[in-house]
């Protein structure tokens, strides 16, 4: 009979409708606790004051164990090389150790181009930093070296320090290449300098925080708008122009209004090459998406390129032919290591600070990416260090600011990269290309590198499906995308980045200013209150006004908070307040007008009983009797003056004439007034202030204020703030919403006094 009915109870419970479900759940869930206040709870769970760990004396501890643990932090090699399993992962690391240094020879010819470097100081670029990453990097899986958006930024600057304008030649009016280059390469190996003395200070402070800062739309607007820049910094390659240089803001514009006006000297043979070879690049591309699952790594398609290419260039002689513009003379073998310019630094400070920021927040973005994918962690402030340290010494042989490429990352990840290792295995075969190899691509075509790092620019540009996206999803991310975007094109990369923060700092504080207020009601039958004007179930407790903030109340929405509160609650709490000290200062010139009309009988009858005993003295008995007469009007008077008094201080000591009812003022229709605090974060001293002249005010309208939901630290705060007092305990401070609304509702009172009116009185 059981195994029959069972079916027939399920049919049964599905038929039932939500309300009828959530009835049979609520009979079986029962909770019952004592109503909590602050007090209450502190003495119940034992809180204790949180003790401040303090920090700065481990730093000057000295033991074997924070020795060794200090070596393994500073020098992650250390920790992760001698445990490294040869025969699982050396060989997914050399073969992903070639693929990445296949990308990254002509990345790196490409991105020194776009520096405004000789293509050289790309493959030098692509070694030394890489190598230093190895040692002190903590990310498996991110390829260091040459990027789009960091040459583009040191493009900027040398371009902007040295423009072709100083180095004009006086016989000819021909640009001196030579003496350029070499300036521009001074400028470029200090700013690495700097940039890395950036990276490594912000470091060893613990500052890796500071990348919290830049918001996901803001740093895909910006590399956005850098592959903008990209982009038109490629054109005059691309069409064989000859431009001016252009720097500072408006500059994007000035290029491409001058790319428009200098179109009819294009060199067609160049654009020709060009074309072919983006073409060509982009056919490849396809080609391994389509068939990635089926090829064991991806077609070299750049290097092929850069090959092909080079030997086309020699064998037809595009240079001498066609005017096509090569890269010329590879110095072989390694330069030696050069000081930094000191007299630079105060014009690079603040564009290495830019950069430094822009890479480290690029390079822990896809290393924290990689390690969520393969399970370890990414510390940020060693990532720093370690990206410091490869800029530093990288200046110091010449080498300009990097970071890490998304596109050669992925790479290094998908043909089967597993540690740093695959890193150290690409910059040894940079070395090998360095030393022996770079002379072989003197004949390639700069069109030809244009074209590289205009395809490889796929990624960033198809960013600007952002737009759809935010629109629909959040549209105040979309106005910091937008703003990023159009700061960035119009003002260049260093003020762009900079107006970008700004303005996301203050859209924050725009935020936390227009939070959403609301009253709160209670769901019928449950302890869970909710905005009455969007749940329609939810009732406000009859006498008890609930209010709620969504966001922390500090000194930009302190005084906000206080007046939606007043207005939500229905009373104007202002103007009933002025009326009430009105009344009561009326009432108190008609006590003093009272006390003094009493004082005038009184002169009187002093002044009677005295001549009497002067004038009337014929004889003893009559000025006995008289004296006898004047003392009984001296002791009337007394006693009405003082009978007089009493009534007046009996009437001052009365409650009811102090109150709203008496008084012929309208009473709030609520007895109560709660302030759910749970979304406080933090108590400043403009915070303190409010919640005091809060219960200040509706204590005025007999109302009285309780507190609800506040963390501990908060209560912390409102500790050392000097909150509480006699008037203001820790009792009117609950738990939860609903232990204040309990409480509330029983220590109601019809004609609550307020003390500070009575002492007044």
């Amino acid at each position: 009979m059981g195994l029959s009915e069972a079916p027939g109870q399920r049919d049964t419970q599905a038929l039932l409708s939500t309300t009828q479900a959530m009835e049979l759940r609520r009979r079986d869930y029962h909770v019952e606790r004592p109503l909590l206040n602050q007090e209450q709870l502190e003495e119940l769970g034992s809180r204790s004051s949180a003790t401040g760990t303090l920090q700065w004396r481990t730093w000057f501890r000295c033991s074997h164990a924070r020795a060794r643990a200090l070596l393994l932090q500073y020098f992650p090699v250390l920790a992760w090389l001698p445990q490294y399993p040869v025969r699982d992962w050396l060989l997914g690391d050399l073969l992903s150790g070639l693929s990445v240094a296949i990308m990254q020879l002509p990345q790196g010819l490409a991105y020194a181009l776009l520096a405004g470097l000789p293509p050289v100081f790309g493959l030098y670029s692509s070694f030394y930093p890489v190598f230093i990453y190895f040692l002190f990097g903590t990310s498996r899986h991110i390829s260091v070296g040459t990027f789009a958006v960091m040459s583009v930024m040191v493009g900027s600057v040398t371009e902007s320090l040295a423009p072709d304008e100083a180095f004009l030649q006086a016989s000819n009016s021909t640009v001196d290449v030579a003496a350029r280059d070499a300036a521009r390469v001074q400028v470029a190996s200090t700013l690495s300098v700097l940039v890395g003395l950036f990276q490594v200070g912000l470091g060893l402070v613990h500052f890796g925080f500071v990348v919290t800062y830049l918001s996901e739309p803001l740093v895909r607007a910006y590399t956005t708008a850098a592959s903008v820049q990209v982009f038109v910094s490629q054109l005059k390659y691309v069409f064989g122009l000859h431009l001016s240089s252009c720097s500072g803001p408006l500059s994007l514009i000035y290029t491409v209004l001058e790319v428009c006006w200098k179109l009819p000297q294009t060199v067609v043979g160049t654009m020709v090459t060009a074309v072919v070879a983006g073409v060509v690049l982009v056919l490849v591309k396809l080609f391994n998406d389509k068939l990635r699952r089926q090829l064991p790594m991806p077609l070299p398609g750049e290097l092929l390129t850069l090959i092909g290419a080079t030997g086309i260039s020699y064998g037809v002689g595009l240079q001498h032919r066609f005017g096509v513009d090569v890269v010329g003379k590879i110095p072989a073998g390694l330069v030696p290591p050069v000081a930094p310019s000191p007299q630079l630094f105060a014009r690079l400070v603040g564009n290495a600070f830019a950069i430094a920021v822009v890479g480290f927040a690029i390079a822990i973005s896809l290393g924290k990416i990689f390690a969520l994918r393969h399970g370890y962690r990414v510390d940020s402030n060693q990532e720093l260090v370690a990206l410091g340290l490869s800029n530093l010494i990288g200046g110091i042989f010449q080498c300009f600011p990097v970071s890490c490429s998304m596109s050669r990352s992925l790479v290094q990840e998908s043909t089967g990269g597993n540690t740093q290792v695959a890193g150290a295995i690409s910059s040894l075969f940079i070395l090998i290309i360095i030393v022996k190899l770079g002379e072989l691509f003197q004949d390639l075509p700069k069109a030809v590198l244009a074209a590289v790092i205009i395809v490889n620019l796929k990624g960033m540009l198809m960013q600007f499906t952002d737009i759809c996206s935010l629109w629909k999803a959040n549209r105040v991310d979309l106005l910091i995308w937008l703003v990023t975007f159009v700061a960035t094109i119009l003002l260049n990369l260093d003020l762009g980045l900079a107006v970008a923060v700004v303005f996301s700092l203050l859209l924050v504080v725009v935020r936390t200013q227009l939070p959403h207020y609301a009253v709160l009601g209670q769901v019928p039958d449950t302890d869970i209150y909710r905005d009455v004007a969007e749940y329609s179930e939810a009732r406000e407790v009859p006498g008890v006004k609930v209010f709620r903030s969504s966001a922390t109340m500090y000194f930009a929405n302190a005084e906000l908070y206080s007046d939606t509160l007043k207005q939500r609650c229905g009373v104007n709490v202002d103007h009933l307040i002025s009326q009430k000290k009105k009344l009561l200062r009326k009432q108190e010139l008609k006590l003093k007008r009272l006390q003094k009309e009493n004082k005038l009988p009184k002169q009187a009858a002093a002044s009677k009983g005295t001549s009497i005993s002067i004038n009337v003295n014929t004889s003893v008995t009559d000025i006995e009797s008289n004296d006898v007469e004047g003392s009984k009007a001296k002791v009337s008077a007394g006693t009405e003056l003082e009978d007089t008094a009493a009534r007046g201080q009996e009437d001052a000591k009365a409650p009811d004439m102090s109150s709203l009812k008496t008084l012929g003022l309208p009473q709030p229709d609520f007895h109560s007034l709660i302030l759910d605090l749970s979304s406080l974060s933090f108590v400043d001293t403009v915070c303190l202030k409010s919640l005091k002249n809060i219960f200040r005010d509706f204590r005025e309208i007999e109302v009285e204020v309780y507190m609800a939901a506040c963390h501990s630290p908060v209560v912390t705060q409102l500790e050392a703030g000097h909150f509480f007092d006699a008037s203001i305990t820790k009792q009117h401070l609950f738990a939860s919403v609903h232990d204040a609304v309990i409480f509330a509702l029983q220590h109601q009172r019809s004609s609550p006094v307020n003390p500070v009116l009575v002492t007044k009185l």
